[in-house]
């Protein structure tokens, strides 16, 4: 496996899932997942921002945004020797309010060893991110 993805319903409009899982330097108020992440550059996200994540058991990564759907999606990648990983941070509308899904891939020769590596973290993290997103998302709390 060299990919992990998850989905989450969430009970509030695609519109105030995006304010929330796009502020990316707040993420660690709402998943323990994230220590902190600093943005290198002002504004929104946009294409080129780049930005440096700090998660428990993890080293600090740099990551750089390559592509964004303003209100829908944000993609980023964060490279190393021998290896990209890109993840997908995504919210789509639904019936009853919106469906977001958080993704990530690892390329390169030495994917398959990081992979191994940190796979328990990965799982977890991304069940973390994703309860995380839809408890503040769906919260009366301000984002």
């Amino acid at each position: 496996m060299k990919s992990f993805s998850i989905s989450i319903d969430i009970d509030a409009p695609t519109e105030r899932v995006w304010a929330i899982m796009s502020d990316i330097e707040r993420w660690h108020e709402w998943t323990p997942s994230v220590r902190s992440i600093r943005k290198l550059d002002a504004g929104d996200l946009r294409i080129g921002t780049r930005a440096i994540v700090r998660q428990p058991k993890l080293p600090p990564a740099f990551w750089r945004i390559t592509a964004v759907q303003p209100g829908r999606e944000f993609t980023w990648v964060s490279k190393g020797p021998g290896m990209l990983v890109t993840a997908r941070h995504g919210v789509a509308p639904t019936a009853t309010g919106s469906r977001a899904t958080l993704s990530i891939h690892y390329e390169g020769l030495l994917s398959p060893l990081l992979v191994w590596v940190t796979k328990n973290v990965n799982e977890a993290y991304h069940v973390l991110e994703a309860q995380g997103l839809k408890q503040r998302s769906e919260s009366r709390r301000e984002t």
